[in-house]
């Protein structure tokens, strides 16, 4: 196709309008880190009771607290990763194993992104439409699964997205079910083979476009998986004429030889025609590629007993290449090691997707439902968070926090407070909330507790921060918190 002058100026300045984008993005997170960095001193935490001390023997206030410290509120830091981590497993601690693991990719190919390119554009010169219209294709994913229950009731779910070497989006999703997923159903939920193009044939095209590995190995030593002469991701597998399922990590799915039924094509790679067959096929569902006609892969997690490894995945973050400059001069002041923000800024990437992604405001990680998070201390342990002109103040008033009022409500005169005694301390999310008056108020939305007219109970969850051991005092009153209900 010929363009004129004036579709290769608007090709011109829609490219550069990317690269504006990732600038400007940088400069955003890089203003919102300044400001974290040189406001460390005016917004600092420490205990209550050290705090209340400090105040008492006329302490100068810059010299209490923690600093430079890169908060859990940022979103993408340690913390915050860390946060996602444990919150994943509170649904495993809640529900058991999830079902189903799911990996979304984003296809350059979907009519609705083609459609709006300009003459002599692709998907990479417009990641302004490769991220809205991911955006809700993965949200249509998560209602085609989660509200019409296209595999069975959801009790929970949970995704976190990320950004491929080339751009593209993609999501990890684990989803948990009322039912369970039993190990005669893996074949009908999962399929690891080609289609038979004479009973579905766009199936079978959307399959051998999207969900073909490779091939690599002998094949095509030149495959980016190939590391050391090896496939990381351990292709080709074994045919194999039934799914195993009573091993350590995923199922071995059914992958039928030619000679046994499966199916088989031919593929052109570097001018050379290659016979692909079953041992090149990434899990699928033949549902959500045929629905979504994107690569989809769909893993069962029936076996898997590392569930804090696939928590870990989902919320890994982006890759980063991690790299240090170190001053030789001698007179030279050393680097901090326990600069939080400067860690996190080493090996920084940033794609042109990513960065739409984030000045759009999209969710990068979401969650259904929510988890509360549960402080844990000692008496007048709490954590206290103060400037140089509130310092006095927050020494003589204490803070309210979720472990203080949970004991009040307990101790509430009513049929609340009797209520309360009956939970455990991560319970208490299910039929309260906390309001921001700093106090436990009874739910007015979900099912009615019959023990208690007037109160409702929700799918929230509670999570207890954790302690470590070291700290001994701490760590026992968790451990009473979560075994032992109301305390009197």
């Amino acid at each position: 196709m010929i363009r004129s002058d004036r579709d290769n100026i608007i090709l011109r300045c829609r490219e550069l309008s990317q690269q504006f984008m990732v600038d400007m993005y940088v400069k955003i997170e890089s203003e919102r880190l300044r400001y974290l960095r040189y406001n460390q001193q005016k917004l600092r935490a420490e205990e209550y009771i050290h705090l209340r001390d400090a105040i008492a023997k006329n302490a100068d206030t810059a010299e209490i607290g923690n600093s430079v410290i890169l908060p859990s509120s940022y979103v993408g830091s340690p913390r915050h990763m860390q946060e996602y981590i444990q919150d994943a497993v509170t649904f495993v601690r809640e529900y058991g194993r999830p079902c189903l693991f799911i990996t979304f990719t984003c296809n350059p190919k979907w009519q609705e992104i083609t459609s709006l390119l300009l003459p002599g554009q692709n998907a990479i010169h417009r990641h302004d439409i490769t991220a809205r219209v991911f955006k809700q294709k993965l949200k249509s994913l998560i209602s085609f699964i989660t509200k019409l229950h296209v595999f069975g009731p959801t009790r929970c779910w949970m995704y976190s997205v990320e950004w491929q070497k080339r751009g593209l989006p993609h999501a990890h999703i684990l989803i948990w079910f009322v039912d369970k997923i039993r190990a005669e159903d893996i074949d009908s939920l999962i399929s690891a083979e080609i289609p038979d193009p004479s009973t579905d044939q766009l199936l079978f095209d959307i399959v051998t476009t999207n969900m073909i590995h490779g091939p690599c190995g002998i094949l095509n030593r030149s495959s980016p998986c190939m590391v050391d002469g090896k496939c990381t991701k351990r292709f080709p597998k074994d045919f194999i004429n039934d799914t195993v399922t009573h091993i350590v990590g995923y199922p071995i799915y059914r992958r039928r030889s030619t000679e046994n039924g499966g199916q088989s094509f031919i593929k052109t790679i570097s001018n050379a025609d290659i016979d692909i067959d079953n041992r090149w096929v990434v899990p699928y569902s033949p549902l959500l590629s045929k629905t979504f006609n994107a690569h989809i892969n769909v893993e069962s997690c029936s076996s898997v007993k590392s569930i804090k490894y696939i928590c870990k995945y989902v919320n890994k973050g982006s890759d980063m290449a991690v790299f240090r400059i170190e001053n030789t001069n001698v007179n030279a002041p050393p680097l901090n090691e326990n600069d939080e923000i400067t860690n996190y800024q080493i090996g920084r990437y940033i794609s042109s997707n990513e960065a739409v992604w984030r000045i759009f405001g999209f969710q990068i990680h979401e969650r259904d439902p929510a988890v509360i998070h549960l402080t844990v201390h000692l008496e007048n342990g709490q954590r206290v968070y103060f400037t140089d002109d509130t310092a006095l103040d927050r020494a003589i008033n204490p803070p309210k926090t979720t472990l203080t009022e949970f004991f009040e409500l307990c101790n509430r005169a009513d049929a609340f407070g009797a209520f309360a005694q009956t939970l455990l301390y991560s319970e208490v999310p299910r039929y309260f909330t906390w309001a921001q008056s700093k106090k436990w108020m009874p739910r007015k939305k979900g099912t009615p507790v019959d023990a208690c007219p007037g109160l409702f109970k929700s799918n929230n969850l509670g999570r207890v921060y954790t302690v470590n051991p070291r700290q001994t005092e701490c760590f026992y009153l968790r451990l009473l918190l979560v075994n032992v209900t109301g305390p009197l």
